[in-house]
């Protein structure tokens, strides 16, 4: 039988730095358990997409996003802003 493990990814955006989202991590298993844990602990918002999730497993960290994947992660980011909204 085929354990189904948790997957993680995360991005940052610095405009100064790259005109497009980067990865940062990637993990599954204790790893992506740990990505969300840390996230959690910085209050960073987490939004959980496993297809989104599967896309960005295939990039290397620090790689910057594909075009064809602008779309999808410009929605997490709107989550994000929306999510740090809500918070202040």
């Amino acid at each position: 039988m085929k354990q189904n493990r948790r997957k993680a990814a995360a991005l940052r955006y610095d405009e100064t730095r790259h005109a497009v989202p980067v990865v940062t991590a990637i993990g599954k298993g204790w790893l992506a358990e740990d990505i969300v844990e840390r996230a959690k602990e910085n209050d960073i918002p987490i939004l959980e997409d496993a297809s989104l999730v599967e896309l960005l497993a295939q990039l290397n960290i620090n790689e910057t996003i594909p075009e064809e994947l602008y779309e999808a992660v410009a929605e997490v980011f709107a989550f994000v802003y929306r999510a740090d909204q809500q918070l202040k």
